[in-house]
């Protein structure tokens, strides 16, 4: 046996360098805010809207990812809202302009 080997026949113990071409890059955690705020988007799209705007504050503020979504949580839940909104106006003049018809 040469002084070279080592005994155990498995060769000197090497440390760990880089990860090998082609693993992915640590990514940075998606903001949890975010995430519900397209989920809320598409249930109830004012908290959607409200949660779109705190999880943009915070990504900004920590680094996160998920500024898409966050966006995204945005502009649906506004969209909803405002046909929302636009639905109540409408209802409210349809039942004022029947109710005004039928009057003496």
């Amino acid at each position: 046996m040469s002084s070279s080997q080592d005994p155990s026949g498995y060769g000197s113990a090497q440390a760990y360098g880089p990860p090998p071409p082609g693993w992915p890059p640590y990514r940075r955690p998606t903001n949890t805010l975010a995430i519900l705020a397209l989920v809320f988007a598409f249930v109830a799209s004012p908290a959607g809207l409200v949660l779109g705007i705190l999880a943009r504050r915070q990504i900004r503020q920590t680094g996160e990812e998920g500024d898409g979504l966050a966006l995204a949580g945005i502009v649906i839940g506004g969209i909803g809202t405002a046909l929302a909104v636009l639905g109540v106006v409408v209802a409210i003049v349809v039942v004022a302009t029947v109710g005004a018809s039928f009057a003496p």
